[in-house]
């Protein structure tokens, strides 16, 4: 049975007198315990449909279906309660509290959502160690480097145990060399942890690591790339078919 799954999603936004359809009849499924990628150049829509499978946006009309919760259907603070409980994410920009510091940052979404199945001393310290910040936890934001505030925002993501995370450009604002680091410390903590891993990113090298890779293009969707390396349904694919190409 899928984790996650999407049907027809659609997403309309209006600039000036034109309507953008930034997502275009989407449907995805995603197992449980896969790491998805989703590829595509700025604007083709793949942030905005993240944020509509995580609940941070909604959807013009379609459905998606986590845990055989339908998310469409909630009302907000029912929506609230249920990505708290359920999903995390991951931003490019850190979106660390300022006037905190990163152990305060982490133990945030305890407070605002406290699962009482979750021993979160035992938890935190096993994120800690895997993420390798246990010498900054009492440092504020400014005084951590690029490399080392993601690693807070993960340990902040994974913190409540979510059974998705999302993760939007990760290593974005990195240079190559943190990123690989930050990228092997997110896979190393999704095995310890048993997640569904769904990440949107430019970097093709993120994407050679995932189970399946998708492709977006003016909001529309393709699979790119299986477990086996066969591409298909891609978009240069799909252009060809329609052109008559062989």
């Amino acid at each position: 049975m899928s984790i996650l799954e999407t049907i027809n999603l659609i997403k309309q936004f209006k600039q000036y007198d034109t309507v953008v359809t930034a997502v275009n009849r989407v449907n995805l499924q995603v197992e449980p315990g896969e790491f998805i990628a989703i590829i595509g150049s700025s604007g083709s829509g793949k942030s905005t449909l993240l944020r509509i499978m995580a609940g941070l946006d909604r959807a013009d009309s379609g459905s998606i279906t986590i845990l055989g919760e339908d998310l469409t259907k909630m009302k907000p603070d029912a929506l609230n309660a249920f990505r708290g409980q359920h999903l995390g994410f991951v931003f490019q920009n850190h979106n660390l509290i300022p006037g905190l510091t990163a152990l305060e940052n982490i133990l945030v979404p305890t407070i605002m959502c406290n699962k009482i199945s979750i021993r979160y001393e035992e938890h935190m310290k096993k994120l800690i160690k895997a993420l390798d910040i246990g010498d900054r936890l009492h440092h504020l934001p400014s005084e951590l480097s690029g490399g080392q505030q993601q690693r807070v925002a993960i340990a902040r993501a994974l913190i409540n145990r979510p059974q998705i995370l999302f993760a939007d450009e990760p290593t974005g604002n990195l240079d190559g060399a943190t990123a690989g680091e930050v990228l092997d410390l997110l896979l190393s903590v999704k095995e310890l942890i048993g997640q569904t891993l769904i990440v949107v990113t430019h970097d093709l090298t993120i994407a050679d690591r995932a189970d399946k890779v998708y492709q977006m293009h003016n909001g529309e969707l393709y699979l790119y790339k299986d477990q086996s390396g066969y591409r298909k349904n891609s978009y240069e694919e799909n252009l060809k078919r329609m052109s008559g190409q062989k």
